[in-house]
Protein backbone atom coordinates (compact mmCIF):
# COMPACT_ATOMS: atom_id res chain seq x y z
CA UNK A 1 0.00 0.00 0.00
CA UNK A 2 1.30 3.62 -0.97
CA UNK A 3 0.72 6.18 2.23
CA UNK A 4 -2.44 7.55 1.12
CA UNK A 5 -4.30 4.30 1.17
CA UNK A 6 -2.23 2.70 4.20
CA UNK A 7 -4.25 5.51 6.42
CA UNK A 8 -7.71 5.18 5.50
CA UNK A 9 -11.10 5.54 5.95
CA UNK A 10 -13.59 3.09 3.95
CA UNK A 11 -17.09 2.15 3.61
CA UNK A 12 -17.96 -1.29 2.45
CA UNK A 13 -21.40 -0.09 0.51
CA UNK A 14 -24.30 -2.88 0.33
CA UNK A 15 -28.00 -2.30 -1.00
CA UNK A 16 -30.53 -5.00 0.80
CA UNK A 17 -33.58 -5.93 -0.51
CA UNK A 18 -35.55 -8.58 1.22
CA UNK A 19 -32.12 -10.51 2.26
CA UNK A 20 -32.81 -11.86 6.01
CA UNK A 21 -31.59 -15.22 5.23
CA UNK A 22 -28.46 -14.15 3.29
CA UNK A 23 -27.49 -10.96 5.93
CA UNK A 24 -26.21 -13.06 8.93
CA UNK A 25 -23.65 -14.70 6.40
CA UNK A 26 -22.51 -11.20 4.74
CA UNK A 27 -22.00 -9.90 8.26
CA UNK A 28 -19.71 -13.21 8.74
CA UNK A 29 -17.47 -12.70 6.40
CA UNK A 30 -17.63 -8.47 7.56
CA UNK A 31 -16.05 -9.66 11.20
CA UNK A 32 -13.46 -12.11 9.38
CA UNK A 33 -12.39 -9.29 7.19
CA UNK A 34 -8.18 -8.43 7.84
CA UNK A 35 -7.76 -4.93 8.15
CA UNK A 36 -4.97 -2.80 8.57
CA UNK A 37 -3.43 -0.81 11.30
CA UNK A 38 -4.47 2.37 11.11
CA UNK A 39 -7.35 1.94 8.86
CA UNK A 40 -11.05 2.54 10.15
CA UNK A 41 -14.05 0.70 8.24
CA UNK A 42 -18.39 1.01 8.18
CA UNK A 43 -20.39 -0.88 6.68
CA UNK A 44 -22.98 1.29 5.35
CA UNK A 45 -26.68 -0.68 4.82
CA UNK A 46 -29.33 0.39 2.18
CA UNK A 47 -32.60 -1.32 3.16
CA UNK A 48 -34.74 -0.78 -0.05
CA UNK A 49 -38.36 -1.36 0.90
CA UNK A 50 -37.86 -4.74 2.85
CA UNK A 51 -40.65 -6.43 3.13
CA UNK A 52 -39.16 -9.60 5.03
CA UNK A 53 -37.22 -9.51 8.56
CA UNK A 54 -33.67 -7.75 7.01
CA UNK A 55 -34.33 -4.47 9.20
CA UNK A 56 -34.31 -6.52 12.81
CA UNK A 57 -31.16 -8.89 11.41
CA UNK A 58 -28.98 -5.52 10.57
CA UNK A 59 -30.16 -3.89 13.77
CA UNK A 60 -28.95 -6.94 15.77
CA UNK A 61 -25.41 -7.14 13.65
CA UNK A 62 -25.21 -3.25 14.45
CA UNK A 63 -25.53 -3.68 18.16
CA UNK A 64 -22.95 -6.70 18.06
CA UNK A 65 -20.62 -5.50 15.51
CA UNK A 66 -16.65 -5.08 15.25
CA UNK A 67 -17.12 -2.21 12.24
CA UNK A 68 -18.88 0.85 12.67
CA UNK A 69 -22.51 0.21 11.12
CA UNK A 70 -24.85 2.40 9.34
CA UNK A 71 -28.66 1.80 8.44
CA UNK A 72 -30.67 3.38 6.56
CA UNK A 73 -34.14 3.12 4.72
CA UNK A 74 -36.33 3.79 2.08
CA UNK A 75 -39.85 2.93 1.06
CA UNK A 76 -40.20 0.28 -1.13
CA UNK A 77 -40.57 0.84 -5.26
CA UNK A 78 -39.95 -0.75 -8.07
CA UNK A 79 -36.48 -3.48 -8.20
CA UNK A 80 -33.56 -0.92 -9.51
CA UNK A 81 -30.23 -2.10 -8.97
CA UNK A 82 -28.60 1.16 -10.05
CA UNK A 83 -30.13 3.29 -7.72
CA UNK A 84 -30.28 1.24 -4.59
CA UNK A 85 -26.29 1.04 -5.21
CA UNK A 86 -26.55 4.24 -5.91
CA UNK A 87 -28.05 5.19 -2.66
CA UNK A 88 -25.75 3.07 -0.37
CA UNK A 89 -22.95 4.43 -1.36
CA UNK A 90 -24.08 8.05 -0.67
CA UNK A 91 -24.02 7.02 2.89
CA UNK A 92 -20.79 6.73 2.86
CA UNK A 93 -20.13 10.36 3.00
CA UNK A 94 -16.35 11.62 2.49
CA UNK A 95 -14.70 8.28 3.17
CA UNK A 96 -11.56 7.90 1.15
CA UNK A 97 -12.46 4.30 -0.25
CA UNK A 98 -15.50 2.85 -1.20
CA UNK A 99 -16.17 -0.62 -1.64
CA UNK A 100 -19.36 -2.36 -2.51
CA UNK A 101 -20.96 -5.78 -2.75
CA UNK A 102 -23.94 -7.66 -2.42
CA UNK A 103 -26.58 -8.88 0.32
CA UNK A 104 -25.85 -12.15 -0.98
CA UNK A 105 -22.04 -12.43 -0.84
CA UNK A 106 -19.27 -13.28 1.30
CA UNK A 107 -15.97 -11.03 0.44
CA UNK A 108 -12.72 -12.97 1.20
CA UNK A 109 -10.83 -12.08 4.64
CA UNK A 110 -8.11 -10.45 2.91
CA UNK A 111 -10.70 -8.71 0.80
CA UNK A 112 -10.32 -5.44 2.53
CA UNK A 113 -6.30 -5.69 2.44
CA UNK A 114 -6.23 -7.06 -1.83
CA UNK A 115 -8.76 -3.91 -2.70
CA UNK A 116 -5.92 -1.06 -0.76
CA UNK A 117 -3.20 -2.88 -2.61
CA UNK A 118 -5.01 -2.43 -6.60
CA UNK A 119 -5.76 1.04 -5.68
CA UNK A 120 -2.33 1.76 -4.59
CA UNK A 121 -1.81 0.78 -8.79
CA UNK A 122 -5.51 1.92 -9.77
CA UNK A 123 -8.07 4.55 -9.09
CA UNK A 124 -10.72 1.69 -9.55
CA UNK A 125 -10.24 -2.15 -8.99
CA UNK A 126 -13.16 -4.51 -10.25
CA UNK A 127 -12.84 -7.88 -8.07
CA UNK A 128 -13.52 -11.61 -9.29
CA UNK A 129 -16.75 -12.99 -8.32
CA UNK A 130 -17.23 -16.61 -7.48
CA UNK A 131 -20.37 -18.09 -7.82
CA UNK A 132 -21.17 -21.11 -5.45
CA UNK A 133 -24.58 -22.94 -4.51
CA UNK A 134 -27.12 -23.33 -6.40
CA UNK A 135 -27.23 -25.48 -9.55
CA UNK A 136 -24.28 -25.84 -11.88
CA UNK A 137 -23.86 -23.85 -14.83
CA UNK A 138 -21.54 -24.90 -17.18
CA UNK A 139 -22.17 -22.78 -20.20
CA UNK A 140 -21.73 -20.04 -17.98
CA UNK A 141 -18.42 -21.28 -16.57
CA UNK A 142 -17.58 -21.55 -20.26
CA UNK A 143 -18.76 -18.00 -21.59
CA UNK A 144 -16.42 -16.64 -18.53
CA UNK A 145 -13.20 -18.42 -19.39
CA UNK A 146 -13.73 -17.25 -22.90
CA UNK A 147 -14.43 -13.70 -21.96
CA UNK A 148 -11.19 -14.25 -19.18
CA UNK A 149 -9.34 -14.90 -22.10
CA UNK A 150 -10.14 -12.69 -24.03
CA UNK A 151 -9.50 -10.03 -22.03
CA UNK A 152 -5.90 -11.71 -21.44
CA UNK A 153 -5.03 -11.09 -24.87
CA UNK A 154 -6.28 -7.25 -24.87
CA UNK A 155 -3.43 -6.61 -22.17
CA UNK A 156 -1.08 -8.48 -24.50
CA UNK A 157 -1.94 -6.58 -27.03
CA UNK A 158 -2.22 -3.13 -24.93
CA UNK A 159 -0.33 -3.48 -21.47
CA UNK A 160 -0.63 -0.67 -19.20
CA UNK A 161 1.25 -0.32 -15.83
CA UNK A 162 -1.85 -0.24 -13.43
CA UNK A 163 -3.21 -3.90 -14.57
CA UNK A 164 -3.04 -6.88 -11.95
CA UNK A 165 -1.02 -9.52 -12.50
CA UNK A 166 -4.14 -12.15 -12.53
CA UNK A 167 -6.54 -10.14 -14.69
CA UNK A 168 -10.31 -11.08 -15.51
CA UNK A 169 -12.78 -10.10 -17.69
CA UNK A 170 -16.08 -8.71 -15.32
CA UNK A 171 -17.04 -5.92 -13.89
CA UNK A 172 -19.57 -6.52 -11.08
CA UNK A 173 -20.93 -4.16 -7.98
CA UNK A 174 -20.88 -7.63 -5.82
CA UNK A 175 -16.92 -7.10 -5.88
CA UNK A 176 -15.78 -3.13 -6.59
CA UNK A 177 -13.82 -0.73 -4.72
CA UNK A 178 -12.47 3.03 -5.77
CA UNK A 179 -11.27 5.96 -4.73
CA UNK A 180 -13.67 8.01 -3.20
CA UNK A 181 -12.40 10.81 -5.07
CA UNK A 182 -13.15 9.30 -8.16
CA UNK A 183 -16.16 8.22 -7.52
CA UNK A 184 -17.52 11.54 -6.46
CA UNK A 185 -15.89 13.03 -9.69
CA UNK A 186 -17.69 10.50 -11.47
CA UNK A 187 -21.50 11.63 -10.54
CA UNK A 188 -21.68 7.92 -9.24
CA UNK A 189 -23.65 4.87 -9.87
CA UNK A 190 -26.61 5.39 -12.59
CA UNK A 191 -29.36 4.72 -11.39
CA UNK A 192 -29.92 1.91 -14.10
CA UNK A 193 -32.39 -1.06 -13.28
CA UNK A 194 -29.11 -3.30 -13.82
CA UNK A 195 -26.00 -3.22 -15.08
CA UNK A 196 -24.87 0.22 -13.61
CA UNK A 197 -21.85 -2.03 -12.52
CA UNK A 198 -20.57 -2.02 -16.23
CA UNK A 199 -21.68 1.38 -16.87
CA UNK A 200 -19.59 2.71 -13.97
CA UNK A 201 -16.25 0.83 -14.93
CA UNK A 202 -17.02 1.97 -18.62
CA UNK A 203 -17.29 5.38 -17.91
CA UNK A 204 -14.02 5.61 -15.18
CA UNK A 205 -11.77 4.55 -18.00
CA UNK A 206 -13.27 7.14 -20.26
CA UNK A 207 -12.51 9.61 -18.07
CA UNK A 208 -9.43 8.88 -17.82
CA UNK A 209 -9.54 6.40 -14.80
CA UNK A 210 -7.31 3.86 -13.94
CA UNK A 211 -9.53 0.37 -13.91
CA UNK A 212 -7.70 -2.63 -12.39
CA UNK A 213 -9.70 -5.91 -13.00
CA UNK A 214 -7.81 -7.81 -10.70
CA UNK A 215 -8.63 -11.97 -10.18
CA UNK A 216 -6.99 -11.88 -6.88
CA UNK A 217 -9.30 -9.63 -5.02
CA UNK A 218 -12.19 -12.57 -4.87
CA UNK A 219 -16.21 -12.19 -3.16
CA UNK A 220 -18.07 -15.65 -3.35
CA UNK A 221 -21.47 -14.66 -4.76
CA UNK A 222 -25.14 -16.70 -4.96
CA UNK A 223 -25.55 -18.66 -8.19
CA UNK A 224 -29.36 -18.29 -7.29
CA UNK A 225 -32.11 -17.80 -10.02
CA UNK A 226 -34.24 -15.70 -8.22
CA UNK A 227 -32.51 -12.28 -8.45
CA UNK A 228 -33.89 -9.10 -7.18
CA UNK A 229 -32.64 -6.99 -10.05
CA UNK A 230 -34.15 -7.53 -13.44
CA UNK A 231 -31.05 -8.20 -16.13
CA UNK A 232 -28.99 -9.67 -13.16
CA UNK A 233 -26.96 -12.43 -12.42
CA UNK A 234 -30.02 -14.61 -11.99
CA UNK A 235 -31.77 -13.46 -14.93
CA UNK A 236 -28.58 -14.46 -16.99
CA UNK A 237 -28.51 -18.43 -15.12
CA UNK A 238 -32.18 -18.69 -15.78
CA UNK A 239 -31.51 -17.54 -19.52
CA UNK A 240 -28.30 -20.23 -19.56
CA UNK A 241 -30.87 -22.96 -18.40
CA UNK A 242 -33.33 -22.70 -21.10
CA UNK A 243 -30.48 -23.52 -23.69
CA UNK A 244 -29.87 -21.87 -26.94
CA UNK A 245 -27.13 -20.94 -29.17
CA UNK A 246 -24.40 -18.70 -27.42
CA UNK A 247 -23.34 -16.01 -29.47
CA UNK A 248 -20.22 -13.83 -28.12
CA UNK A 249 -18.11 -11.20 -29.85
CA UNK A 250 -15.88 -12.27 -32.69
CA UNK A 251 -11.72 -12.41 -30.57
CA UNK A 252 -10.38 -11.06 -34.13
CA UNK A 253 -12.78 -7.27 -33.55
CA UNK A 254 -12.16 -7.05 -30.27
CA UNK A 255 -8.33 -7.66 -30.90
CA UNK A 256 -8.23 -4.65 -33.32
CA UNK A 257 -9.98 -2.20 -30.89
CA UNK A 258 -6.89 -3.41 -28.26
CA UNK A 259 -4.60 -2.96 -31.14
CA UNK A 260 -6.03 0.49 -31.83
CA UNK A 261 -6.40 1.55 -28.30
CA UNK A 262 -2.89 0.29 -27.61
CA UNK A 263 -1.20 2.53 -30.91
CA UNK A 264 -3.79 5.72 -29.79
CA UNK A 265 -2.44 5.24 -26.14
CA UNK A 266 1.12 5.50 -27.18
CA UNK A 267 0.50 8.29 -29.48
CA UNK A 268 -0.98 10.71 -26.75
CA UNK A 269 1.31 9.77 -24.20
CA UNK A 270 4.72 10.74 -26.78
CA UNK A 271 2.79 13.84 -28.54
CA UNK A 272 2.58 12.03 -31.91
CA UNK A 273 -1.26 11.99 -32.86
CA UNK A 274 -1.99 11.70 -36.27
CA UNK A 275 -3.74 9.47 -38.39
CA UNK A 276 -0.77 7.15 -39.57
CA UNK A 277 -0.40 6.75 -35.95
CA UNK A 278 -4.16 5.78 -35.34
CA UNK A 279 -5.13 4.21 -38.29
CA UNK A 280 -8.92 4.31 -37.33
CA UNK A 281 -10.47 5.87 -40.14
CA UNK A 282 -10.26 9.68 -38.93
CA UNK A 283 -8.58 12.23 -40.17
CA UNK A 284 -5.65 13.75 -37.87
CA UNK A 285 -7.66 17.02 -36.99
CA UNK A 286 -10.44 14.73 -35.77
CA UNK A 287 -8.26 12.95 -33.87
CA UNK A 288 -6.08 16.12 -32.09
CA UNK A 289 -9.84 17.40 -31.31
CA UNK A 290 -10.49 14.31 -29.36
CA UNK A 291 -7.44 14.49 -27.36
CA UNK A 292 -7.85 18.02 -26.58
CA UNK A 293 -10.91 16.93 -24.62
CA UNK A 294 -8.92 14.21 -22.95
CA UNK A 295 -7.22 14.69 -19.59
CA UNK A 296 -4.80 11.40 -20.01
CA UNK A 297 -3.88 8.47 -22.61
CA UNK A 298 -6.25 6.36 -21.24
CA UNK A 299 -9.23 8.35 -21.49
CA UNK A 300 -8.19 8.97 -25.25
CA UNK A 301 -7.53 5.60 -25.84
CA UNK A 302 -11.10 4.34 -24.65
CA UNK A 303 -12.69 7.25 -26.63
CA UNK A 304 -11.14 7.66 -29.75
CA UNK A 305 -11.56 4.13 -31.01
CA UNK A 306 -14.69 3.11 -32.49
CA UNK A 307 -16.01 -0.14 -33.85
CA UNK A 308 -13.31 -2.13 -36.37
CA UNK A 309 -14.65 -1.32 -39.87
CA UNK A 310 -16.54 -4.66 -40.41
CA UNK A 311 -18.66 -3.96 -37.55
CA UNK A 312 -18.33 -5.75 -34.21
CA UNK A 313 -19.19 -9.42 -35.37
CA UNK A 314 -20.93 -11.91 -33.70
CA UNK A 315 -20.35 -15.74 -33.81
CA UNK A 316 -21.28 -18.98 -32.21
CA UNK A 317 -19.22 -19.59 -28.67
CA UNK A 318 -17.43 -22.62 -30.07
CA UNK A 319 -15.86 -20.50 -33.54
CA UNK A 320 -14.98 -17.16 -30.70
CA UNK A 321 -12.99 -19.92 -28.64
CA UNK A 322 -10.65 -21.48 -31.53
CA UNK A 323 -10.43 -18.32 -33.17
CA UNK A 324 -9.26 -17.04 -29.81
CA UNK A 325 -7.16 -19.78 -29.36
CA UNK A 326 -5.23 -18.92 -32.56
CA UNK A 327 -4.83 -15.39 -32.15
CA UNK A 328 -3.62 -15.90 -28.39
CA UNK A 329 -0.82 -18.24 -30.04
CA UNK A 330 0.33 -16.27 -32.47
CA UNK A 331 0.58 -13.30 -29.82
CA UNK A 332 2.80 -15.68 -27.91
CA UNK A 333 5.19 -16.20 -30.72
CA UNK A 334 5.81 -12.49 -31.41
CA UNK A 335 6.25 -11.75 -27.84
Amino acid sequence: MTSDTARSSIAICVPVRDEAAALPHLFDAVEALAVPAGVTVTLCLLLDGCRDGSAPVAERYRSVARHQVQVAQVARGAPNAGLARRRAMAMAGTADILLTTDADSRPAPDWVEAMLAGLAHADVVAGRVVREGGVAAPLQDRIERYYDALFALRRALDPVEWEAPMTHHHASGANMGMRGSAYRALGGFLPLPSGEDARFVDDAARGGCRVRRDAGVVVRTSARRSGRAAGGLAHALRTLDRGGAVQVAHPADAAWQYRMQAAARAAFLRGGINARAVPIGLTTDHLIGVARDCPDAEAFAMRVVPVPPTGMRQVTLAVAEAELAMLAGAQAVAA
